[in-house]
């Protein structure tokens, strides 16, 4: 069973994520939080595998609570849930490490696979929000170009296969997915995965989506 908690200030949210989490039946919401401070104690008391964070919460915010966790419980990979108000709150979360980022109204069977993503080590961008990340990011033409450029230099260590498959994480594909359209094995892509992740130091596959966006692959 995948152990998850979930924190949200508002009852209400937590109690439909919990019935969407709750509907598969391999994940078990062990713990809910109402604000940051919270999370970090009941993830650390429970053992939790995924904590599904809310940004906007008393106390402390999902994003302090998603620092705060890689140095008290590294092992618990972190979603935050995010209407992305704010452009500062996607870039800090990226710096901190989390495993993947949700719209507040994703599908349930989003919220359900994002978790499992994350549980088996993967970190989750969905279209909707690879593109809502983009889009934020975007917002300064000159800031836009310079990141390119550095995107571009970055990715220029890889050799063709490398950025081949850094494009596809790019798209939000998994690394089934990505198997399948390079005609790979699902293991030869985590490979390749943990390859890239080493070159272009990033802490997970949401940085090196973003930096593959920024740096034009697969356009």
């Amino acid at each position: 069973m995948i152990r998850v908690l979930v924190a949200d200030d508002e009852p209400l949210i937590r109690a439909g994520i919990r019935m969407i989490l709750t509907s598969a039946d391999d994940i078990d919401v062990v713990a809910e939080a109402a604000d940051g401070r919270e999370a970090v104690e009941l993830a650390r008391r429970h053992r939790v595998d995924v904590a599904l964070l809310d940004i906007q919460m008393p106390a402390m915010d999902g994003l302090a609570a998603l620092a705060e966790l890689g140095r008290a419980v590294p092992d618990v990979r972190v979603l935050i849930l995010t209407t992305f108000g704010e452009r500062e709150n996607v870039l800090r979360a990226l710096r901190e490490g989390g495993a993947g980022f949700l719209l507040k109204d994703s599908a349930p069977g989003e919220l359900i696979a994002a978790v499992r993503a994350a549980a088996a080590g993967n970190a989750y961008l969905s279209p909707a929000a690879t593109r809502h990340v983009a889009d934020s990011l975007a917002a300064a033409p000159a800031e836009a170009e310079a990141r390119g450029r550095a995107a571009r230099e970055r990715v220029a260590s890889l050799s063709e296969r490398e950025r081949e498959v850094l494009a596809l994480l790019g798209e939000g594909l998994s690394n089934a997915d990505t198997g399948r359209r390079l005609h790979m094995s699902e293991a030869t892509v985590k490979t390749y995965v943990s390859r890239i992740l080493a070159k272009l130091d990033c802490d997970n596959r949401v940085q090196a989506a973003l930096l593959a966006r920024d740096a034009g692959l697969g356009e």
